[in-house]
């Protein structure tokens, strides 16, 4: 039944084609995040600081998705900072699939561990936390803590295990 779901979701996605999702910068505040499919080629521009590009399958589908790390201010946060943006394969062209204001510190990096977004933070009082977020239907949502309230040397520690 799982399968059958899987390839019913793939059909729907654009087909089994081969995929891949790359970044192209061209200068230090523009780059392009570039989805190649095996017969199509599509841009989306991002206008702002790249700080991590990775990929994995986000939302569950079996279709890998792009995570791009970018710096910038948003409707809700006026303030410059670090954010997650999430792109998706929709019939060979990149489409957002979310565009994060925030998760729930303040964002310094993320990684793609295991189906989950693996996040560093740091908190108001200057400590950090490394966190686990799972894709919930419309956005990220908070599975566990595996560490908070350390200094940096143990958070990175634990970020990169």
């Amino acid at each position: 039944m799982k399968s059958l779901l899987l390839l019913i979701l793939l059909i729907l996605s654009g087909g089994a084609r081969a995929q891949r999702f790359e970044l192209e910068n061209v200068s230090d505040s523009l780059s392009f995040l570039v989805l190649r499919t095996d017969s199509t080629v599509d841009k989306w521009r991002l206008h702002y600081p790249v700080y991590r590009f990775c990929t994995g399958d986000v939302d569950g589908n079996g279709v890998e998705d792009a995570m791009v790390g970018v710096i910038n201010s948003t409707r809700f946060y006026k303030m410059r900072g670090r954010r997650l943006f999430i792109f998706k394969n929709k019939r060979g062209r990149v489409r957002p699939l979310w565009l994060g204001s925030r998760l729930g510190g303040i964002l310094q990096d993320f990684r793609f561990v295991d189906g989950r977004i693996r996040s560093l933070e740091t908190t108001l009082d200057g400590f950090y936390v490394v966190a686990e977020y799972v894709w919930q239907g419309f956005g990220m949502g908070f599975e566990r803590f595996l560490v908070k309230k350390v200094g940096r040397e143990e958070a990175l520690e634990v970020f990169y295990r």
